[in-house]
């Protein structure tokens, strides 16, 4: 077997836990010497496994992911409490201090990218080695195997497949597209894609002999004594080791956890260059890497049988491997726009399982060192976990504030009110703003406590509708255009913040706080604003000890102007590609206009702007300048508002572990629809499900267009966006209503009712049902 200390030195912080693989390893090294007659060190169920899926044929012969969290759903079993794996540390190097790091740095108050590797880092690197003479091409291989089929004599194939993944040397040999050259840079690793992916892909189809001798070879190059630096053909064979669709197969996972564990260990020079590379391998192979890496993670948490692999405590460094690995496809994706999978796409629901609270505890108290927390990695939770960890985190602040309110009760011998558990809001329908304003101001300490909303002279209880309505009622009169707070944009479909100068911007940090509150109530907000506005509020995502830093202030481009503005940010579009002269056929300055409430008034992008003409040489930052303006200087006292209004609710260290869209998907909810999900979580009143007039409506509703689907959603429950847990968080129910088949459908928004006539046919409930959903605009109370 692969001993546990042989394939990395480890770091310092793994501890004993490391110096007892160590150990192991040398136990191992003396077991090897003394089978020296044999080739390679023998796989326990390699060979089993290759037989048993050249029985079962590639198709069946690998589990997907997507089968494995279905059974991990059905099952719903818990972990209890697991031993936190130690954070693999991979040292820096000592010119590498202005490379980023390649995992996501959540502690830090800005987010990393990958970009260029330094200057001092391109220093001359090691000699390569002389790479052996290979000759085969694809056309040669694919010969091979066409004669092999044939004739049932594997010899040539088996030959290629023990030559060539024998060493790293011999990996390079066959794949490299030229032997000659070096290829140091990171805009070309020189290896031969189609060449791999055909032998890849005919791998599986071999007998199990040959499959044997793959896994044998990849052995022997992770037991090579490693002396010095690793050199680029090193990382070239990583690369393409990493793309066997053998490690799907759970009985090569010793020998997949040690090549996770030698790659997480590279330095971050290293790193850089593997980035770099993977985002240049293929949308269909870099998905299955990912998928492979989900799927390792989770049978090593859940191991559908525990036998299989050896004890967690002797393996506690192959999640947070396979993690660090992760980090770097993740990191190699958000380079390209758009990126070459969707950032969905590293969410592992197994998480959703596990102890959240205790990871996000870890994080907490450790950080980024000492101890691996999931955390660490926010990319790989998914949005939901991530929801549950900021209502925890929330729900343990305010019952922290309200045993501290029933402590000081008590102290002073008063008699505790169960109030003082809720955010109580009176409000009356008359004065909705201005009270809604006045009562969050005042009780700013009790934000993060449930909220509970009264109306005054109303003797209506708040369980939960209410909460709703007053949610609906102070969106769509802070967004009516009378109001001036925002702009709409028709072309874009979207508000923006109006730049309007006023003496008091308490309104905007009134809309800043609903939407915290929403988040913290799990109420969907009907708002549409653009990505760019959740970007600029996690700018920076902690609210800053000093007062006097810039706040809701980030990095834009033309890119986010054209989702707010489309038609102005065409026209700069245009004139950055204008090919006659600038100057002289647009006579434009570094001075922009704008009209606030009837009178024109002129802005200087720079100083002096209005004497500095534009030209083809600088009209780059001319529409850089009047991007930042717009999005940026114009609105920054109505954003900061907004801003600090947010935070005030959502204060949480939870919220760096969010991407800006995501952001968006826990405010306003996801715009995926699957009305088939929403049929299954339907309750009724009135109704059975098996009634006709149900039948009929389901009928009718899964036929309609996505457009129409919509409009029923907005119609029944004031938004056409579905809460983070899906369709079920609706509670989407359907009543009789004891009324003439003439009449329309009618819904209650506030509890996500739709109320029902017994129409008689399918026609009829088709047509009325559109009339009703279609005409929706304005709403009473009775």
């Amino acid at each position: 077997e692969l001993s546990q200390g042989s394939a990395a030195a480890p770091s310092a912080e793994e501890g004993g836990e490391e110096q007892e693989g160590e150990e192991e390893g040398e136990k191992e090294k003396e077991k090897e010497k003394e089978k020296e007659g044999e080739k390679s060190p023998s796989i326990p169920s390699a060979s089993t496994a290759a037989a048993r899926g050249l029985e079962e044929g590639a198709k069946n012969q690998f589990s997907t992911f997507s089968n494995f969290i279905t059974t991990i759903n059905q099952k719903k079993e818990g972990i209890g409490n697991r031993n936190s794996p130690t954070q693999l540390v991979i040292p820096n190097i000592k010119n590498g201090r202005d490379l980023p790091p390649l995992c996501l740095d959540v502690r830090q108050k800005q987010r990393v990218s990958v970009d260029t590797l330094p200057q001092e880092l391109t220093a001359p690197f090691p000699p390569e080695p002389s790479l052996p003479i290979r000759t085969k091409t694809v056309k040669d291989f694919q010969d091979d195997m066409e004669k092999s089929k044939a004739s049932g004599d594997w010899k040539a194939v088996h030959n290629f497949y023990s030559t060539t993944f024998d060493s790293f040397l011999e990996i390079n040999a066959a794949f490299k597209k030229d032997t000659n050259s070096p290829f140091n840079t990171i805009e070309d690793s020189g290896i031969d894609a189609k060449f791999v992916n055909v032998v890849y892909d005919a791998l599986l189809n071999t007998p199990q002999d040959v499959q044997k001798s793959v896994l044998k070879g990849i052995i022997n190059g992770l037991l090579q004594e490693w002396t010095g630096p690793r050199t680029k053909d090193d990382l070239r064979a990583y690369c393409i080791l990493l793309q066997n669709p053998q490690f799907s197969n759970t009985s090569t996972y010793v020998i997949y956890a040690h090549l996770l564990r030698q790659i997480a260990a590279l330095t971050e020079a290293d790193h850089h260059f593997l980035v770099h590379w993977s985002k240049k391998i293929s949308q269909k192979r870099f998905k299955q890497v990912v998928e492979r890496l989900l799927q390792f993670i989770s049978l090593r948490l859940f191991p559908a049988k525990p036998e299989e692999f050896p004890p967690m405590v002797k393996c506690t460094w192959w999640i947070p491997s396979a993690t660090k690995v992760l980090a770097l496809f993740n990191a190699a994706n958000s380079l390209i726009s758009p990126p070459i999978i969707s950032y969905t796409d590293f969410y592992n629901s197994t998480l959703d399982h596990i102890d959240l609270m205790e990871e996000y505890h870890n994080w907490q108290c450790y950080g980024n060192s000492h101890r691996f927390s999931f955390c660490q990695y926010p990319f790989i939770i998914s949005i939901a976990a991530k929801k549950v960890i900021i209502q925890r985190d929330s729900e343990q602040q305010m019952i922290s504030i309200a045993r501290q309110s029933l402590v000081d009760k008590v102290s002073r011998r008063q008699k505790p009110d169960m109030n003082m558990l809720f955010l109580n809001v009176k409000v009356r329908r008359t004065h909705l703003v201005s009270d809604s304003l006045d009562e969050l101001a005042r009780k700013k300490a009790d934000l993060k406590k449930k909220l509970k909303i009264t109306f005054v002279g109303e003797a209506g209880l708040d369980m939960g509708g209410l909460t709703k309505e007053w949610f609906l009622l102070l969106i769509r009169q802070i967004f009516h255009p009378d109001y001036g707070m925002f702009t709409y944009h028709k072309d874009s479909q979207c508000h923006w913040f109006s730049s309007f100068k006023c003496d008091n911007y308490s309104e905007f940090r009134l809309v800043g706080a609903l939407m915290g509150l929403a988040v913290y109530n799990s109420i969907t907000l009907d708002i549409r604003f653009p990505p760019c506005c959740y970007k600029k509020l996690l700018s920076p995502p902690i609210v800053p000890c000093d007062h006097n830093t810039l706040v809701g202030i980030c990095g834009v481009t033309l890119d986010d102007l054209f989702q707010i503005m489309p038609e102005l940010a065409h026209g700069l579009s245009e004139l950055l590609s204008y090919e006659g002269n600038v100057e002289e056929d647009f006579y434009s300055t570094f001075q922009v206009f704008q009209e606030e409430f009837g009178v024109i008034k002129s802005y200087n992008l720079k100083p002096n702007g209005d004497k500095i003409p534009v030209t083809n040489r600088n009209r780059k930052e001319y529409v850089q300048l009047y991007v930042d303006f717009l999005l940026n200087k114009s609105i920054y006292k109505q954003f900061a508002a907004f801003y600090y209004g947010f935070h005030s609710v959502c204060a949480s260290y939870a919220l760096l572990l969010l991407r800006p869209e995501e952001v968006e998907i826990l405010v306003c909810g996801s715009p995926e629809l699957d009305m088939s999900a929403l049929q299954r979580s339907t309750q009724y009143e009135g109704y059975q499900k098996t009634d006709p007039t149900i039948r009929y409506f389901w009928d009718v509703v899964l036929g309609f267009s996505l457009d129409l689907q919509k409009k029923l959603l907005h119609f029944a429950t004031g938004s056409d966006r579905v809460p983070v847990g899906g369709m079920a968080d609706l509670n989407f129910k359907i009543s009789k209503s004891e009324t003439s088949t003439n009449w329309l459908p009618v819904a209650h928004t506030c509890f996500n009712q739709l109320c029902l006539p017994p129409y008689k046919n399918k026609k009829e409930l088709k047509q009325k049902l559109i009339i009703g959903i279609s005409n929706a605009e304005g709403f009473g109370l009775e």
